[in-house]
């Protein structure tokens, strides 16, 4: 009986019946074997993946990060309360004088008759804008029909948004104080409504809140077709004028339509005609109702 048969070697695993002497390769099976000027075989996909390695040089690399991390926070400490202690034993060295100019005002009020002149109505946008905020609406032009100008209450306000319900709550919310509107007719269906929305000081602006958000409905929008056009004499204002619509049944349809913030005012303006609108005429409207503000 051989003694050597079927003793496990050190893996504990018995070597195969076929196994080859030690200190030989074991040749490849012939179903195995690759052709002549081929690759080997890929394993299949059914092979177990040889074990991953324990990712024990990260974890090293960590705590050996955090001992570098405490050695400076230490290091840093310590300067500071050398530092400090070297300090304290010096003389005190007192502070250099501020040199500040004199107050811009005068330090008491001027004499009698040495007052400066108020702002004229002229000068004084503000107290132009608490006046009738309807007589700063932009005049009908001569041979127009309607253009009385008047109040228009909160509600039909927010009753002319596609929203409704949502207008109101932003209006609320940006604390809109009154709303002046003037509108016209010209020609066979040209219309045209000017709007002034005037909001209360807050920290939310609500008319520049207001113009940027019509602002940006009107470029979201795929018939206006550019980014808008700047109104002059305003830091954001702008007019659009809209591609035509036509559909059968229906005369054509165009539409132009303006939006600047001056100040607590919140300027809309809306053209509609079954002609062509210019540009020229919308910048036109807009630029003289700025004006009048």
């Amino acid at each position: 009986m051989n003694t050597e048969e079927n003793i496990p070697d050190r893996d504990g695993a018995a070597p195969h019946a076929d196994a080859p002497p030690p200190g030989t390769d074991a040749p490849p099976s012939h179903a195995d074997a690759p052709a002549p000027g081929t690759d080997a075989p890929t394993p299949h996909v059914d092979a177990p993946a040889p074990p991953e390695r324990p990712a024990r040089p990260r974890r090293r690399a960590l705590r050996t990060l955090g001992l570098i991390a405490v050695a400076a926070v230490l290091g840093v400490v310590g300067g500071t309360a050398v530092g400090y202690g070297v300090q304290a034993e010096r003389p005190p060295v007192p502070l250099a004088a501020l040199n500040q100019p004199g107050l811009a005002y005068p330090a008491k009020p001027l004499p009698k008759g040495q007052e400066p002149e108020p702002l004229s109505a002229k000068e004084d946008l503000q107290l132009k804008a608490e006046g009738d905020l309807r007589k700063l609406l932009l005049p009908k032009p001569e041979g127009a029909r309607g253009g009385e100008g008047g109040w228009m209450s909160l509600a039909d306000y927010a009753d002319s948004f596609t929203q409704p319900d949502a207008a109101l709550e932003s209006d609320l919310e940006q604390k809109i104080r009154r709303i002046a509107v003037r509108t016209w007719s010209a020609g066979e269906n040209r219309r045209v409504k000017i709007e002034l929305a005037q909001y209360r000081p807050s920290s939310g602006m609500g008319a520049y809140e207001h113009v940027r958000g019509q602002q940006a409905i009107a470029i979201d929008e795929a018939r206006s077709g550019s980014l808008g056009e700047p109104v002059k004499g305003s830091e954001n204002g702008r007019y659009f004028v809209y591609p035509v619509e036509r559909k059968a049944g229906y005369l054509d349809f165009y539409q132009a339509r303006a939006f600047i913030q001056h100040g607590d005012i919140a300027i809309t303006i809306l053209v509609f005609d079954t002609r062509k609108i210019t540009k020229n005429e919308i910048r036109s409207l807009a630029e003289r109702q700025l004006g009048r503000l």
